[in-house]
């Protein structure tokens, strides 16, 4: 009797094991076939789903037929705890084991906005408010009230956007952006300022940002930006205006219609570098590292004017006299349907005898 029971038991035992092990090569075997999807599709594994009901989602949404098989072999690899929310971009092809993986990676779909060099900041609110993808929170809100969400000290928010390509994932809003931008605008001035040049007319590195955002303004070609910030800084130490009408063009505002006229230049406004000595208030847009740098580290030289040559870039001069001529070539009698300066505003019309830095 104790014999045949020991016998069952031993049938019982091998039956057992040979299926579990079929149930386990079975399981397996679905992990390497490929999901059901048949085009991509978007899934959001919102916070606080088990992976039981992940499973029954992701059936109900045709990504796979059977999340019975796929919630035991989580099980089995001791995946089902590791998952992460986020909203996935899910692809036909995948195996239901590389499916799995993706979760429990977290490679949750990136979205981006670019925020280009020498906007200003109404420009970046706008960009932001229009980007479908981010959560709006700053409608209708004053520069000065964004700026106070951000933490800046001076009130003011031109100038300490910094200009890159900002990766998200969904559930960011225009505000988390700026505060990135903001802190990473921050960082850049502060690396930027530890490594300045001796000897600069700059007390501040507020006042650098101020002086890199014309920088940025007047440059059509990156290589020119040290030589410009030259001239500026040049300019500030010999205590002459800085003329330059990227600045009367921010000081007028909404007045602006594309054109400077002699009446514009006359006009005394906090940002009218023809009529102001040093450094306007704030900065006039939003410059990139390499701007900053140019300031805090100018290319050496005499020159004291530049003006545009009609392709981008600049004939520098030391002299009035020698940039006079070089406005009769560049502007005057060399004037081409393909012209164009660097910045616009640069080909725009000025007094004849004004001594300034551009024309």
């Amino acid at each position: 009797m104790l014999k045949r029971v020991g016998l069952l038991l031993l049938a019982i035992f091998i039956v057992a094991g040979v299926s579990l092990l079929w149930g386990k090569q079975h399981i397996e075997s679905y992990a390497e076939r490929t999901i059901a999807l048949q085009s991509e599709q978007l899934f959001q594994l919102k916070p606080g789903t088990s992976f039981r009901r992940l499973a029954a989602e992701l059936k109900t949404a045709g990504v796979i037929d059977d999340d019975l098989q796929l919630r035991f072999w989580a099980r089995l690899n001791e995946q089902s705890a590791k998952i992460k929310r986020g909203e996935y971009r899910i692809t036909p092809g995948l195996s239901h084991q590389e499916l799995i993986q993706l979760f429990v990676d977290g490679k949750v779909v990136q979205r981006q906005v670019s925020l280009i060099e020498g906007l200003r900041a109404s420009d970046y609110l706008s960009k932001l408010a229009a980007h479908p993808d981010l959560v709006q929170t700053l409608k209708e809100q004053s520069h000065e009230q964004v700026a106070k969400q951000l933490g800046i000290t001076s009130g003011k928010l031109e100038g300490w956007i910094y200009p890159d390509t900002y990766s998200f994932t969904r559930g960011t809003s225009d505000l988390d952006i700026l505060t990135r931008a903001y802190q990473r605008m921050k960082k850049v001035l502060d690396q930027e300022w530890q490594q300045k040049q001796k000897g600069l007319p700059l007390n501040t590195p507020y006042e650098a940002l101020i002086l890199a955002s014309i920088v940025e303004k007047e440059t059509g070609v990156a290589f020119e930006r040290p030589e410009i910030a030259g001239v500026f800084i040049r300019r500030l130490q010999k205590k002459m205006r800085l003329q330059t009408d990227p600045t009367v063009i921010y000081g007028m505002g909404d007045r602006y219609k594309g054109n400077i006229t002699r009446a514009d230049l006359k006009r005394k406004t906090a940002y009218n570098t023809y009529q102001i000595m040093g450094l306007p208030p704030t900065p006039i847009a939003n410059p990139g590292k390499e701007a900053i740098r140019a300031v805090l580290n100018p290319a050496a030289g005499k020159a004291l004017y530049f003006v545009a040559k009609g392709d981008g870039s600049h004939q520098f001069s030391a002299t009035y006299a020698e940039h006079n001529k070089a406005v009769q070539h560049y502007q005057r009698s060399k004037r081409r349907k393909d012209y164009r300066s660097a910045p616009p505003s640069s080909a725009l019309s000025k007094p004849k005898q004004q001594q300034k830095a551009d024309s």
